[in-house]
């Protein structure tokens, strides 16, 4: 059984700036990254790929491309975890820490929604939430003639919670664009109570239905698709639609699958009830296990699951481990930030961020509640770079 002193578990975003952080503070610490993948996505573009304005292949590298050099990548998935003994379980054998560091991404259960699985990518049933199906999404647009489109978002977290909405305001923009607009009925189905959790942004999202009369429908719960016969079953979840059931015909539908923590996460000990990794909210120190973090779209933290949100947990993962290993009092301090550059239309983006609270944290000396086209090349030409050439490295 090999013995690391940090093991960070998950390969993604997290787990690489967080090594290249800690590398940057003490280059002869022992870290071991465990993740089975061979490529590493940059997926907050793939909702600009799914709008035909971004090339997907420009989104995918190799995860050797981006591991440090420093680290020792062990290329196995994750089975368990022994908290206890200090010890996780791969596909390829035992390995135990001194310190852990878990952020292993989220799980994308397509089968949760009887019949997905089948149809996606065809039936004009398509998906901006992986990078085989995002480019179908864009083909699908660009054959509509009209009739209608419903854009599902569920009932569950999801990484980057203004995703499913994104894509509608692109396709309504397309729609608009090519004169379909008067022929289309676009339809918003929803797991959520509102649109978007924070009132000052919500208010423009909403400005942006009313221009393209698209229609709400909150608190349903995607239950079924019929791809075929082009038809999705619906499940209420409010008090006033409470397991009643509707069929909806479609012409197109943009599914996000439901979400969770991988299973080995969630059935670990190392779980609160809803199944994401225990932490501590402000410090991402484990609650139970002082010799884990986590942070990431693992971790039980009450905010969207965002790329945005990882950049100001990781500075805080890397000064809270350095000090509990030099036992000194930890400082640093999560506030929940996080950011959803809102794509409203083709070259317009309402960049939302705030707190665990809801309260908006802005960057720019100006309104972000406002459609801006800066706010867009932002997220199309600067992001992008940012995440490949500073994030990944630690520079950030």
């Amino acid at each position: 059984m090999s013995h690391h002193q940090i093991i960070i578990v998950g390969g993604g975003n997290a787990g690489i700036s967080v090594a290249a952080q800690l590398f940057r503070k003490n280059a002869k610490l022992d870290i071991a990254i465990i993740d089975p993948a061979d490529k590493h996505y940059y997926q907050p573009a793939w909702t600009l790929v799914g709008g035909g304005a971004f090339d997907i292949a420009k989104t995918e590298r190799s995860e050797a491309s981006v591991m440090p050099e420093k680290a020792k990548w062990i290329k196995e998935a994750v089975e368990s975890f022994a908290p206890e003994k200090n010890t996780v379980t791969t596909s390829g054998g035992s390995y135990t820490y001194d310190y852990m560091v878990v952020c292993p991404g989220i799980q994308l259960n397509w089968s949760a929604i009887k019949g997905l699985p089948e149809t996606i990518g065809k039936n004009n049933v398509c998906s901006n939430y992986s990078f085989q199906t995002a480019p179908y999404t864009f083909e699908v647009l660009q054959n509509f003639k009209g009739g209608k489109a419903i854009f599902h978002n569920p009932h569950t977290p999801v990484k980057c919670g203004g995703a499913p909405h994104k894509i509608m305001y692109l396709a309504a923009d397309y729609f608009r664009k090519h004169g379909l607009l008067d022929k289309c009925d676009i339809q918003y189905w929803s797991g959520a109570a509102k649109l978007f959790a924070v009132a000052k942004y919500e208010k423009t999202l909403l400005e942006v239905c009313k221009r393209a009369d698209i229609k709400l429908h909150l608190m349903e719960r995607l239950e079924e698709i019929d791809g075929p016969n082009k038809r999705a079953r619906f499940v209420g979840m409010a008090e006033s639609n409470m397991g009643v059931e509707t069929w909806v015909d479609f012409d197109m539908m943009h599914v996000t699958p439901p979400q969770s923590a991988p299973d080995f996460v969630s059935k670990s000990p190392l779980a609160n009830s809803a199944g994401w990794v225990d932490v501590n909210i402000n410090n991402l120190q484990h609650n139970v296990y002082p010799n884990v973090f986590s942070l990431g779209d693992a971790a039980g933290l009450p905010i969207s699951k965002t790329g945005a949100a990882i950049r100001k947990q990781a500075p805080v993962v890397v000064a809270n481990l350095l000090s509990v290993m030099s036992n000194q009092q930890m400082d640093g301090n999560y506030t929940g930030y996080t950011s959803c550059p809102l794509v409203t239309g083709y070259g317009k983006l309402v960049l939302a961020e705030f707190d665990y609270n809801n309260n908006p944290m802005e960057t720019f000396p100006f309104d972000q509640s406002k459609e801006r086209w800066s706010m867009y090349q932002l997220k199309k030409q600067v992001l992008p770079r940012m995440y490949w050439s500073q994030i990944l490295t630690g520079k950030a």
